[in-house]
């Protein structure tokens, strides 16, 4: 049965659709921006003016110079290492510390609770956290870059929730046929917990893979920098230099903006393609995850 509704909420609903919309252009065009100005002829785009919406000459000169680049394939090469690492001792120690803290009969279940929550606000500050990685010898190492990070506060608890709202009949079933605690997590818990965990995977691997403010501190070899710390030198330092040899002084600059923006691309391009493959658990995950009836 249709509703009809008043011209009111046909109004209200019209205006939401021109505001949306209006907030999808301006989070999608200044992407559309990058992705267009990266495969534009060098030259042309300099002498542009106002909106792109197209290719101006189209090129992939640009995308030509970045792969020539040997520290973009050292940086992939370290990123996928910290990312695929990472995320399985990501998941592993907040899926333990999940199910502990998930159970009723926890003893100082509360004060451990406590403590774990009052990290989210007070922590020792940088410098204390940077000897502590240096006394743990942990300095100049991608290991630096898993190990201290391996349990967010954050994402601990919401995977705590989605754990306790898993009928504790099921659990009881299993712990009466003989399994144990480590048993009813892998074969219990967590086949009931894909969409939180496919959640988990996505803030952690986001995380990871747009994190370069430890790695410029720690990591001192230039071979060890993660993408992120190189992308970070092409834009924030202006550095094409390797990328840009042998041409004038006039084309360099002109290369360099299209390689910063092919830079940007290759930088971004995997974790947009690997969203789609997660989004479809986001909403059903988080909300599990985030509600306890």
């Amino acid at each position: 049965m249709k509703v009809k509704r008043s011209k009111g909420e046909q109004v209200f609903s019209l205006f939401n659709y021109i505001f949306l919309t209006g907030i999808i252009i301006m989070c999608l065009y200044p992407v559309w921006y990058v992705a267009v100005a990266s495969i534009s002829n060098s030259n042309l785009l300099t002498q542009h003016t106002g909106l792109l919406l197209k290719p101006i000459g189209l090129s992939f000169e640009a995308y030509k110079k970045v792969f020539q680049n040997p520290m973009i394939g050292k940086g992939y090469l370290n990123t996928l290492f910290i990312l695929v690492i990472g995320v399985f001792l990501d998941l592993v120690m907040t899926s333990l510390g999940a199910y502990f803290l998930s159970r009723k009969r926890v003893m100082f279940k509360r004060p451990i609770m406590m403590l774990i929550v009052f990290t989210m606000f007070f922590s020792g500050g940088m410098i204390p956290f940077y000897l502590n990685l240096k006394d743990l010898h942990l300095t100049n190492t991608l290991w630096g870059l898993i190990i201290p990070f391996m349990i967010s506060t954050y994402n601990l608890i919401i995977l705590r929730t989605s754990f306790e709202s898993i009928p504790e009949s099921l659990i009881e079933a299993a712990q009466i046929d003989g399994a144990e605690h480590l048993t009813i997590l892998l074969q219990v818990v967590i086949p009931l917990s894909k969409a939180i965990l496919a959640v988990m995977v996505l803030y952690y691997g986001v995380s990871i893979w747009n994190s370069w403010f430890w790695a410029s501190a720690i990591i001192r070899t230039r071979e060890m920098y993660p993408l992120q710390v190189i992308l970070r030198e092409i834009l924030m330092q202006n550095d094409v230099s390797s990328m840009t040899a042998g041409a004038g002084a006039m084309d360099t600059e002109a290369i360099g903006m299209t390689i910063k923006y092919a830079t940007i691309i290759v930088a971004t391009l995997p974790i947009l393609c690997v969203y789609p493959f997660l989004q479809r658990h986001f909403t059903k995950g988080t909300m599990v995850g985030a509600v306890k009836e």
